[in-house]
């Protein structure tokens, strides 16, 4: 019974692995599609990034310059600054 199961199951095995091996071999044709088209992607990835990275600087010289105006715009003195209110010289008694 024992030897019976395990010549079975190595004839599965077998077929399995034979199958396995033809489902992997690809024609060399269909490589260099695949080769091709994966180039052709990951062009458009980098050209992506690119763009990308250009908006990402253009965003940031904006930020700088928003940051000069708003520099420009405060008072160059402490004398033009609002006074802070005067700090209670003692605090209220208790009761």
């Amino acid at each position: 019974m024992t030897s019976n199961l395990l010549r079975k199951l190595l004839v599965a095995g077998a077929a399995v692995a034979a199958l396995s091996v033809a489902a992997c071999n690809k024609p060399a044709d269909k490589t260099d599609t695949a080769a091709t088209a994966a180039t052709n992607s990951a062009n458009t990835a980098a050209t992506a990034a690119d763009t990308a990275q250009n908006a990402a600087a253009t965003a940031a010289d904006a930020a700088a310059d928003a940051n000069k105006a708003a520099d420009a715009t405060k008072p160059a003195d402490a004398s033009a600054a609002p006074a802070a209110a005067p700090a209670a010289a003692t605090p209220p008694a208790k009761k």
